[in-house]
């Protein structure tokens, strides 16, 4: 996997943090810069350390499924993409917690990695250069975030949505294409 394939991940894993960020910065009106770096810190902590906690798992079954890990990295990286599409059609949610302190950002952390924690199981697979890839996943989304938060108070909610529905149809396309190159490619 080469740096494009890697940097297109990083961006479409970073699309739900970013769209949380968003919505920080409508709840916020005017973020100030400790705000803006408080939610790229602990979203672009997190989805670097989740792939890593993936990929562990990952390296730890390999031996028993490489002859399928193809279709894993498929069905994965898939219904990631196709949650984040479905996620970004439908309604608003609720309003968002105006809080950057540990209480309301750690759980958004979590629950906008789980799925890098999929994705890293399938760099086990694909023998992804794992420290590069949570650095890129991490940096990327830390940077995104901080001006998601920016971005919310300045253009509005229409920007979270779009976003995260192009990160999934990435992820999508990606789990496709590494299908393909393993079964009609090879």
């Amino acid at each position: 996997m080469g740096f494009l394939e890697l940097f297109l991940i990083a961006v479409s894993l970073s699309m739900d943090a970013f769209a949380v960020s968003v919505c920080k910065g409508l709840s916020t009106g005017r973020p100030r810069l400790g705000q803006c770096l408080t939610c790229g810190v602990y979203f672009g902590g997190f989805q670097a350390l989740m792939p890593f906690l993936g990929w562990l798992l990952g390296i730890r079954f390999q031996e028993l499924i490489t002859s399928v890990d193809h279709w894993i990295a498929f069905v994965l990286l898939g219904l990631i993409g196709f949650n984040m599409v479905r996620e970004s059609l439908g309604p608003e949610e609720g309003g968002m917690d105006t809080s950057f302190g540990p209480r309301a950002m750690f759980p958004l952390a979590v629950a906008t990695s789980i799925d890098a924690l999929a994705v890293g199981v399938t760099f086990a697979f694909l023998n992804v250069p794992i420290y590069a890839a949570i650095g890129l996943i991490g940096a990327t989304t830390l940077l995104l975030s901080a001006l998601g938060v920016k971005a919310g108070a300045m253009f509005g909610n229409k920007l979270g949505t779009k976003a995260e529905l192009v990160g999934g149809l990435v992820l999508m396309g990606m789990g496709l294409k590494i299908l393909l190159e393993h079964t009609v490619l090879s």
